[in-house]
């Protein structure tokens, strides 16, 4: 009987080869690319959707914001009119109830319950919060609230967001990244001006970036701002006139801005942090009270000559920028902006801190200008430029966003040659308020709720861990691949050493054992060379100034990992194990206890 015929349906494998990919292979290779290359095109395809609907959402929310204020407090406030005591007072009690029964997740700005979707809650922010968000803040904004339209908005466009993938049946990973794209959406169509918001919604929101994470949310920001350009014309927030940074002199006047500023971001951060559990302590019932009784107040200085801190103040900004009030003025304004806010915040009125923020430091950095050209009036610094970088300076001191705050200036003014007092500015604002507020104020109202969520703040300021904190010097003597098993035993027979590195020429590096080159003497094979007796096996190799949790990955795999100067690989400069790392993560924890 005949032998049955076998068919090769592979090539031949030679021994110690892999074998060749087969067809099968290449086919699910591709369509895994092709299916990558499709989800990544539908993801942006979908950002720059969240950035229309986020576009159109918060256009009706500004608008709806005018019209209430228009409705309820007339086309411009005026002193000594009662409208300005009884609206913010009855709408406040309409705010409540609202809150309190029917929409409980709209108190506040908005920034850390977008933070909180984002890191607990998969991504998942309900669309009701969107719609709660809007008629609240609307309405507390509209009837003079002290607050301001931009964290409602970073948070609708969030929600939007949310709703719109948890309807497409989007995955974990994708719903957990619509989030912020929607927060960037809304917050640059709240601002009109795209790359202040997507700054700080990395900065501030995601705490990390990559190519994809920032594509997406530049997409859907930048749609955003088209979309209220179409519908409300290219005019910007503020209307700037010329400003310039003449002599270098001035650079003195706007370092005592940036510590006027800080200390004005502390007091306004404290007030809040201090304040806010106070009155979340109280009785149940006096919720119902609290924002009537912050509306009373904010409309009895509205009533007694103040009514320009009353809601987010564009139109005072704008005047103080264009130097319509005496320095004296735009102090006593700052203050008192500084007084309504908190009350408005710490009694749970649905509004954000963006816009009291930046009327702030208008004020303050008007103020300064006309001090300095009070007793200096040769200097030639306009009151314009001062209030444009006062904004900034507020900014980056109460809500810690200092590379949002330099990039919102310049968006905004359009003129990059303001960027030094900017930048001096804003960094004494920034250390003045790290220094004396050591908890940023978002992360100090997360606490508060009673959420633990990342302090994107103390990231940035942790101390890395790279590779060269925890490396070694390389076992002596370093091994070369052309030694005999014989030459190699001889050369490490004074070592103290167990393990030892093989330089594999050209390039490349592997390890033996002491007790492996024992084994391979006892096997006879003492005259055949490293390369031929060891496994092939070639290590990874690190690099000094590589993150510590890099060289996590390797150590599982191998004893030993080299780490190698970058400009020359065949250069070996020390070693790594897993015991390594292991201990010198302990002695951090020590250290930092």
């Amino acid at each position: 009987m005949s032998e049955p015929v076998t068919t090769q349906t592979q090539n031949p494998v030679a021994p110690g080869e892999a074998p060749a990919p087969s067809n099968h292979t290449h086919r699910i290779a591709w369509f895994s690319l092709i299916t990558s290359f499709r989800e990544e095109r539908f993801f942006l395809l979908l950002a720059v959707f969240i950035g229309i609907f986020s576009g159109l959402a918060v256009i009706c929310f500004r608008l709806a914001i005018d019209w209430t204020r228009i409705a309820l407090l007339g086309p411009l406030p005026h002193p000594h009119n009662l409208r300005l005591l009884i609206v913010p007072t009855l709408v406040s009690l309409l705010v409540s109830v609202l809150v309190i029964h029917v929409f409980p997740l709209v108190r506040g700005s908005g920034v850390n319950q977008t933070k909180a979707a984002l890191y607990i809650y998969n991504g998942y922010i309900p669309f009701r919060t969107a719609i709660g968000k809007f008629v609240t803040a609307a309405l507390a904004i509209g009837a003079g609230h002290s607050l301001g339209p931009e964290d409602p908005s970073l948070q609708i466009g969030a929600a939007l967001a949310s709703s719109l993938g948890r309807g497409l049946e989007l995955s974990r990973e994708k719903l957990r990244l619509l989030a912020p794209m929607g927060a960037a959406a809304g917050l640059a169509a709240a601002f009109n001006a795209p790359i202040s918001a997507v700054l700080f919604v990395i900065e501030e929101v995601i705490g990390r970036w990559s190519a994809g994470i920032l594509g997406s949310v530049v997409l859907s920001a930048v749609s955003s701002v088209v979309v209220v350009r179409w519908f409300l014309g290219s005019e910007p927030l503020f209307h700037i006139p010329a400003v310039a940074f003449v002599r270098p002199t001035e650079l003195i006047a706007y370092a005592v801005l940036g510590i006027t500023g800080g200390i004005a971001a502390v007091i306004f951060a404290k007030a809040i942090g201090y304040l806010r559990p106070k009155l979340r302590d109280l009785p149940r019932y006096t919720q119902y009270l609290q924002s009537a009784a912050a509306g009373l107040m904010i409309g009895l200085i509205g009533y007694l000559g103040a009514p320009q801190i009353m809601g987010a103040g564009y139109n005072y900004m704008d005047q103080a920028l264009h130097d319509r009030f005496p320095w004296r003025v735009l102090a006593i304004l700052a203050g008192l902006k500084i007084l309504t806010t908190t009350l408005s915040f710490v009694s749970g009125t649905p509004g954000g801190m963006f816009a009291p923020t930046l009327f702030i430091g208008a004020m303050l950095g008007g103020a300064t200008g006309g001090i300095e050209h009070y007793f200096y009036p040769h200097l030639s610094g306009s009151t314009a430029t001062y209030a444009l970088v006062g904004m900034g300076v507020l900014f980056a001191g109460f809500l810690r966003a200092p590379m949002t705050s330099v990039f919102m200036v310049l968006e905004v003014s359009g003129n990059y040659s303001i960027i030094v007092p900017v930048i001096v500015a804003n960094t004494f604002a920034y250390l003045i308020s790290r220094s004396l507020q050591p908890i940023p104020i978002f992360d100090l109202l997360t606490r508060q709720d009673g959420l633990v969520l990342p302090s994107l703040e103390e990231q940035r300021e942790q101390a890395i861990l790279v590779v060269e904190d925890a490396m070694r010097a390389p076992p002596v003597p370093v091994l070369r691949s052309e030694d005999t098993v014989q030459q190699a035993s001889i050369r490490i027979q004074e070592a103290p050493e167990d393990t030892f590195i093989v330089q594999i020429s050209p390039s490349g590096w592997n390890t033996v054992s002491r007790d492996t080159l024992k084994k391979l003497m006892g096997e006879g094979k003492g005259e055949m060379t490293l390369l031929s007796a060891l496994p092939i096996r070639h290590l990874p190799h690190l690099h000094p100034d590589m993150p510590l949790d890099t060289a996590l990955r390797y150590v599982s795999q191998f004893p030993l990992v080299p780490v190698v100067h970058r400009a020359d690989l065949h250069k070996l400069i020390g070693i790594i194990s897993r015991e390594d790392i292991l201990k010198k993560y302990q002695l951090s924890e020590i250290e930092e206890d």
